[in-house]
């Protein structure tokens, strides 16, 4: 190939070209015209994984063929999911008549535990008499959901009953969820790892609410685990917990195999405590491919790499591994926190103790002449991608920042990012800086 010819490869922009061009022109054309992206490495802006290890990424490339709905044409495949869904019930503590599936991230999961909590009350809604088509169904959530349950609401028309977060109260107030519940909430959504600040819903005194609840009206509201960034971490570095389906009103849980279940993008999990919570007509027979193949995803063909690959992490790592890689990524976490404090700059918001991120504000009365959105524009400057935003409605006055810690941010990597840090504060502080009055948030904060 020779370079004149690669360095004058124009890109189709609106139409096809009439002929075809080299594989390898092809190739080193779209990989020069991605070359100027952020580093992944060090994007701390996404909880998304994006390292894994080079024989996982050839078993990934071997199987990219496999199609995940076509069971009958692909049985091990189909074995390997199961393996999978088997591994985080014992994880979650269910043993019972658990049913559970893969799904393209944890969203598509989310809109599956939406819609069995609608339709399981709409069935017990009838039962009892009520005129289900009055008033819109309800879904009581803390106000720092992510933005998939805002689609969820929207999709299915559902209401969302969003209890506000204040300063006293940076996860779900389960003191006053319940004035949000009626005879037409569908349930409760608690949240193990607000995408915002990493907060956790205190989901045990949260049953404890609904079973009290439920006892007092003659009820059977139940609890819905929204565990994208949590439930896949949780259970290795604080297994004392108590969030999952060792509480009797938690019926379902997703999370995403592609945060700390440590899968590149997109793979996500749901499961159920029992089939009685999920409404026979959600699962569905479709004939494809010459059998019969049950169903319940949204979505339908997709490739099963990402679920070989989650198969292959918890084959090679283990319990004991993904204890080493948690407790480590929560150290660095933790590290990262605390020379934050040192710089007596900023209040913490989470010091990467539950799940490794780390995000705080600016105190007031620092009399600066730069802001955090000043301060994430530097950072960028030297390769960093640490996002600034405003917290929820009736907090949105507050602006924080926030770094996710993965496994593949390193103690050195670590050490060299709060030297930056140190750097780019030092640059501010020295030069004056204009900011856009309407500065808007940037990075990606999901």
């Amino acid at each position: 190939m020779s370079y004149e010819i690669f360095t004058n490869q124009v890109f189709p922009e609106e139409e096809l070209f009439d002929d075809s061009i080299e594989p390898d022109i092809a190739y080193e054309a779209i990989k020069s015209y991605l070359i100027d992206e952020g580093n992944s490495r060090q994007n701390l802006a996404t909880f998304c994984q994006t390292y894994m290890d080079e024989r996982v990424v050839k078993l990934m490339s071997e199987t990219l063929a496999k199609n995940a709905i076509d069971k009958s044409e692909y049985p091990r495949t189909a074995q390997i999911e199961s393996y999978c869904v088997n591994i985080l019930a014992d994880l979650w503590y269910t043993k019972e008549d658990f049913i559970g599936t893969s799904t393209v991230g944890s969203s598509e999961a989310c809109m599956l535990g939406g819609m069995a909590m609608k339709f399981r009350w709409r069935k017990l809604a009838k039962e009892k008499g009520i005129d289900v088509l009055k008033q819109k169904p309800n879904l009581v959530i803390s106000s720092g959901y992510q933005v998939c349950w805002e689609k969820f609401g929207v999709y299915w028309d559902v209401e969302l009953r969003e209890v506000p977060i204040d300063s006293k109260h940076l996860s779900m107030d389960t003191d006053r969820v319940l004035d949000y519940v009626d005879e037409y909430t569908i349930g409760i959504v608690g949240i193990l790892g607000i995408t915002y600040t990493g907060k956790f819903d205190d989901i045990e005194k949260l049953d404890q609410k609904v079973e009290r609840y439920n006892k007092e009206n003659n009820a059977n509201l139940v609890i819905h685990i929204d565990g994208a960034s949590g439930a896949m971490f949780t259970p290795f570095v604080d297994p004392e917990l108590k969030w999952d389906f060792r509480l009797k009103n938690v019926v379902s849980i997703n999370t995403s195999g592609h945060k700390y279940g440590l899968v590149y993008p997109g793979i996500g999990w749901i499961l159920w405590r029992d089939k009685e919570y999920l409404p026979e007509e959600l699962i569905f027979d479709v004939s494809y491919l010459g059998g019969t193949v049950p169903t319940i995803a949204i979505n339908f063909s997709r490739s099963a790499s990402q679920i070989i690959a989650q198969y292959y992490n918890f084959l090679q790592l283990g319990r004991k591994g993904y204890e080493e890689i948690h407790g480590t990524t929560r150290e660095v976490a933790m590290y990262l926190a605390r020379e934050v404090e040192k710089l007596d700059l900023f209040d913490m918001y989470n010091d990467g103790d539950n799940i490794p991120i780390v995000c705080y504000s600016l105190k007031e009365n620092l009399n600066l002449n730069w802001n955090l959105y000043d301060l994430s524009d530097r950072l960028l400057m030297k390769g960093w991608q640490i996002p600034a935003y405003p917290l929820p409605v009736n907090m949105d006055n507050v602006i924080i920042q926030r770094m996710v810690c993965r496994a593949d941010l390193s103690q050195p990597m670590a050490e060299e990012m709060i030297g930056d840090l140190k750097e780019a504060i030092k640059e501010l502080n020295e030069h004056k800086v204009i900011s856009p009055k309407d500065k808007k948030v940037q990075g990606f904060i999901h």
